[in-house]
């Protein structure tokens, strides 16, 4: 998070320019290299003014209770990460940083071919070591015995990502995720859906023997594809838009292109921001870990940083951040070096099987919850206020605001020229999509639950707040009226994204129309819970590994 997703500059297809701390002109190099970012709307405003974002930002990030979604369970907030990280996966570097010479065209665009999980495949000398020696397999990692027994005080093999371990260049970075996109260590919830998505991987091998690798990926990928269609995106857009665009195509986003697709800056900068609204505080996360009476600790916001390789140091003593060089002397500030058994995710706590696949002895069994997702709206949990350190690599920032995520957010709107909320409307409605508008007194929230910004009206900020509202807000803002769904400009930025990602894809299920899944028990054909069932074994419960057995 934070400073390992920020980028310094922005390079814009479409306007062949680089945006971000400075605005200027893209030279050739940087047009070959870049990753392919675009813009929907240009910006006609002036500069939104950072007094009225850090007021914004304040309000978003109070320690007030916030509201639950009705039918999103909280590992879709952390699915949608993992996605997130699958679209802008650029193969040009790996996880050492080692150049692998410029990428095509084709890897520098979004895409939904689960690079963040291959690399560059099996048969490259950089990514090879991802996979087992029969060149299809994935490596898996292997936790360390933590207790309490009898399953935590075990190391449990396959249940952790593999790491660096001795392959590290220093001790340092030992705990480091050895996968090729290692933004997905930067979460114990995102880590161990991106181990889920391994783990679903070599059971398509398992059950197709003698197939090559690609053909594995393409099954899988297609799999994926279809339960983001099917399952996660009609947890986050109405279903009306998503099956507008996807039967009768797409009117606001590269309408009729064919080519290699472009990310528009709209949705990576705003409408795709919407998860930071859904983290909660804490999380019902196991057996041993949760925020009722018996836990060891929380299962909290914290504790999944702390137990990543990226965020946090995997260990359950000393700080909550990475180990500096300075603190390699001290014994407990960096102890373990693979996940604790004790940390292992039980599913059945983030996606709903009883539901979902219709097996009520899925559900979470006595005081265990499942845990839904915050709703979307325009409120974000009070741990964000002050992001952990490990977040930023190169130490604190000088400015606590700038660890405020939601400050981070509006301020990368304003560094990358993102066009106001109303900017945006007035294309949107020009093209026949995207009604009603949000009124003055919605912006306000004069008639709303969610950020309360009505002391702004009659000061020097109002009328630019509703008048050039930042698009990330005025979303969210969207969303939080429509009920905890994304509305009409937010989803229709989202939905459009993803067809023309899925359109771009090498496997794409847009290209293949007539292909369909097999084995699923979600309503919609196939959905994550399939793509846990088939990489965790039920009958030895794995599902819930630390939970007492059961089915």
């Amino acid at each position: 998070m934070a400073e390992r997703h920020a980028r310094a500059l922005y390079f814009i297809v479409n306007r062949r320019e680089m945006r971000g701390a400075t605005f200027r002109a893209a030279t050739p190099s940087e047009q070959q290299g870049r990753f392919r970012f675009s813009e929907m709307v240009r910006r006609g405003a002036p500069e939104t003014s950072l007094d009225l974002l850090r007021k914004i930002a304040e309000k978003m990030i109070e320690a007030k209770p916030q509201a639950d979604a009705n039918s999103i369970p909280a590992g879709f907030t952390y699915l949608g990460q993992f996605i997130d990280h699958d679209l802008t996966r650029d193969p040009s570097k790996l996880s050492t940083g080692t150049p692998a010479g410029l990428p095509t065209e084709q890897e520098r665009s979004p895409a939904l071919d689960l690079d963040s999980l291959y690399g560059r495949g099996p048969n490259d000398s950089e990514s090879s070591r991802f996979y087992e020696a029969d060149k299809v397999r994935l490596r898996l990692g292997t936790t360390q015995a933590s207790g309490p027994g009898p399953v935590a005080d075990k190391d449990m093999a396959g249940f952790d990502l593999p790491r660096l371990g001795a392959l590290a260049k220093q001790a340092i970075e030992a705990r480091r995720a050895d996968i090729p996109d290692q933004r997905n260590d930067e979460n114990l919830a995102v880590a161990q859906i991106h181990l889920a998505f391994m783990r679903f991987h070599n059971e398509m091998a398992a059950r197709n023997p003698g197939k090559s690798f690609e053909e594995i990926r393409r099954e899988v990928v297609l799999h994926y594809q279809w339960m983001i269609r099917h399952d996660f995106l009609p947890r986050i857009v109405e279903k009306a838009v998503l099956d507008n665009v996807f039967s009768k195509g797409r009117k606001v986003f590269e309408v009729g292109a064919t080519g290699v697709p472009t990310m528009p800056i709209e949705f990576s900068v705003a409408a795709y921001r919407l998860g930071h609204s859904m983290i909660r505080a804490a999380y019902d996360w196991n057996e041993f870990f949760h925020f009722r009476p018996g836990a060891i600790a929380p299962g909290s916001l914290e504790n999944l940083f702390r137990f990543s390789g990226t965020s946090g140091n995997l260990s359950p003593f000393g700080s909550a951040g990475p180990p500096q060089p300075s603190d390699l002397s001290n014994p407990i500030d960096g102890t373990f070096e693979r996940l604790p058994s004790n940390w292992v995710a039980d599913f059945t706590r983030l996606f709903d099987f009883a539901t979902d696949a219709k097996d009520a002895a899925l559900a979470p069994k006595g005081p265990a919850q499942l845990n839904p997702a915050h709703r979307i709206d325009t409120r974000m949990t009070d741990p964000l206020k002050l992001l952990p350190l490990g977040s930023f690599g190169g130490g604190a920032p000088a400015d606590s605001m700038e660890r405020n995520l939601a400050f981070r957010n509006l301020v990368r709107g304003r560094q990358v020229k993102l066009a106001t909320a109303q900017e945006v409307a007035v294309h949107f409605k020009n093209l026949g999509v995207a009604e009603p508008v949000l009124t003055s007194e919605d912006i306000l929230g004069a008639r709303s639950d969610g950020v309360d910004l009505t002391e702004l009206r009659g000061g020097p900020l109002e009328q630019q707040f509703v008048t050039e509202t930042p698009l990330w807000f005025y979303i969210l803002r969207e969303a939080e009226k429509n009920g905890g769904k994304l509305g009409p400009i937010g989803g229709r930025i989202v939905a459009e994204t993803f067809h023309r990602a899925m359109e771009g894809s090498h496997n794409s299920i847009l290209k293949t129309p007539s292909w369909k899944p097999s084995g699923g028990k979600h309503p919609g054909g196939f959905g994550m819970v399939d793509i846990l069932l088939a990489a965790y074994d039920r009958g030895k419960g794995e599902l819930r590994p630390l939970s007492p057995p059961g089915p």
